[in-house]
């Protein structure tokens, strides 16, 4: 009975911004780990930036500089601002949460819907 619902996706062209949302529903006392995923058409999905319960953040190279993960734990939400978007960057973007810790209990490995980024030349 939780979800991360996703927000944000769109068109853009190459050196353009944009910001993406997640947030998790339900009454959560703490989420663990939240990460944004991204997946190409023939690529495998892939782990491109982390961040920990306590703000500690993690960034493939292939966005290190350009992209910023950011969590509001009051909101249950976290963010991914894009910045000098590249047509590499096209995928679909996925939020992951590894463990929501609820009045129901713990859930593992929660994934929003996926929204699209479309980056042009």
């Amino acid at each position: 009975q939780v979800q991360l619902v996703e927000s944000g996706g769109g068109f853009v062209q190459a050196g353009g911004s944009l910001r993406l949302s997640c947030a998790a529903s339900g009454s959560i006392f703490r989420i663990n780990c939240m990460a944004w995923y991204r997946q190409s058409p023939g690529k495998q999905r892939e782990l491109f930036a982390s961040i920990t319960s306590g703000g500690s953040t993690n960034y493939a190279d292939s966005v290190k500089g350009r992209f910023t993960i950011s969590r509001d734990n009051g909101k249950n939400t976290v963010y991914l601002r894009m910045n000098s978007l590249k047509p590499g960057d096209t995928a679909v973007y996925y939020c992951y949460a590894d463990k929501i810790f609820t009045a129901e209990g713990v859930w593992s490995d929660l994934w929003g819907q996926g929204t699209q980024v479309t980056v042009s030349s």
